[in-house]
């Protein structure tokens, strides 16, 4: 299971843990699944139907909601929060406290190899692409184009993996991040 010492982490027995998995303290992992590999760092949050591949690594202090996939080799940095509802609400119109019959659960992916940035934050229904950069801070609200580094609130396309590359100028405006 982990190479840590069990103390002060909550690992749900519904968990289900690949080979070689490092898990630090202070997390808390329920219904979610991690594969091979992956490193967990000290206080992350895992929800169940969360998905993080092989090979990943999760800085301390994380957010991973329900709904959230993580492929093969994804970088995330510290302190990074996941959304997964378009419409947040605590009460129905009529006062009454929102169940799990009351909303929506809307999925984030992140391709392989991309990187999230300290900090960051990702709205809910968007693709981040294979090997993107999502730079520290950002506000992530569309889909992030393979290859392609994004910065800012809102996140931007400002320059691409592969240096040939330039951001078109549309892609710097409104269709990019």
């Amino acid at each position: 299971m982990s190479s840590h010492s069990n103390l002060f982490q909550l690992i749900a027995p519904d968990v289900k843990l690949g080979k070689g998995v490092r898990i630090f303290g202070f997390v808390n992992l329920y219904g979610c699944e991690i594969g091979d590999e992956s490193k967990i760092g000290t206080f992350v949050e895992v929800q169940k139907g969360a998905r993080i591949g092989k090979r990943c690594k999760v800085s301390s202090h994380t957010f991973i909601c329900e709904g959230v996939i993580l492929e093969d080799e994804v970088f995330v940095g510290h302190g990074v929060t996941f959304t997964n509802d378009l419409y947040p609400r605590a009460t129905n119109n009529d006062g009454s406290l929102q169940t799990d019959a009351d909303w929506q659960c809307v999925s984030t992916v992140v391709k392989r190899g991309a990187s999230i940035g300290s900090g960051a934050t990702l709205l809910c229904g968007i693709t981040i692409g294979e090997r993107a950069i999502v730079g520290a801070g950002s506000v992530v609200t569309k889909d992030v184009p393979a290859g392609a580094v994004v910065a800012g609130n809102p996140a931007r396309v400002i320059r691409w993996v592969d240096s040939d590359r330039q951001p078109a100028g549309a892609a710097l405006g409104s269709s990019a991040a």
